[in-house]
């Protein structure tokens, strides 16, 4: 049985497809971040994520998460600490993807063949994969996002 109150969020879309920015807009004051970027370490990230788990904290993991076997390692772990699960799905189109990585800041960029890369390992996610809720996420430039319901 899951908890209502705490939710492990898995952020899922190639490079540059928006991740960072929509967990700043929709969790930034409700739950903490596991990022790789940001830990620097799987060690890092392993510890944070137990203690989230343990404490009962929600938590959104911002990575990737481009493959099944990559996101089922946290909604497996959630689930059986309790916690609800929510997957966003962030459109992952390459080429907008690539554009919008050749503007950020020079430290902040990886090589195109990276997010080319990613795109081409990329599955899409479903429900089955120990989701509670599933959602596709498009950027807007006028509002942002625009969240739906996965179909």
């Amino acid at each position: 049985m899951t908890a209502p109150d705490v939710t492990c969020v898995v952020l899922i879309g190639i490079p540059a497809s928006g991740k960072s920015s929509f967990f700043r807009s929709r969790f930034v004051d409700t739950h903490v971040r596991i990022n790789g970027d940001m830990l620097r370490t799987a060690h890092r990230e392993a510890l944070l994520l137990d203690a989230c788990l343990r404490g009962k904290i929600s938590f959104v993991v911002d990575k990737t998460n481009v493959t099944r076997d990559e996101r089922v390692r946290f909604l497996s772990a959630a689930r059986t600490h309790g916690f609800r699960t929510e997957g966003y799905f962030l459109q992952s189109r390459r080429a907008e993807c690539v554009e919008r990585n050749r503007a950020r800041a020079e430290h902040e960029r990886i090589p195109d063949e990276a997010v080319g890369g990613m795109a081409g390992r990329l599955e899409l996610p479903s429900l089955d994969e120990g989701f509670d809720r599933l959602w596709f996420v498009r950027l807007d430039p006028a509002s942002g996002f625009i969240v739906e319901h996965w179909r």
